[in-house]
């Protein structure tokens, strides 16, 4: 189960320095996780400044 990143999202790249595999990219309006690249180590989500990020459900 990929993670994903929820609306709180304050675009500050973090996540994306964190991620092994680079499944995280900007997108248009906050950064977005390439559910099939995300191989679900949570380096990402324990960085977040803000928790937008979780497993996806």
């Amino acid at each position: 189960m990929a993670y994903i990143i929820n609306t709180d999202c304050v675009s500050c790249g973090t996540c994306e320095m964190q991620c092994p595999v680079s499944a995280i990219s900007a997108g248009d309006d906050q950064f977005v996780i390439d559910g099939d690249a995300c191989i679900e180590c949570g380096a990402c989500a324990s960085v977040c400044p803000v928790g937008a990020i979780s497993p996806e459900a």
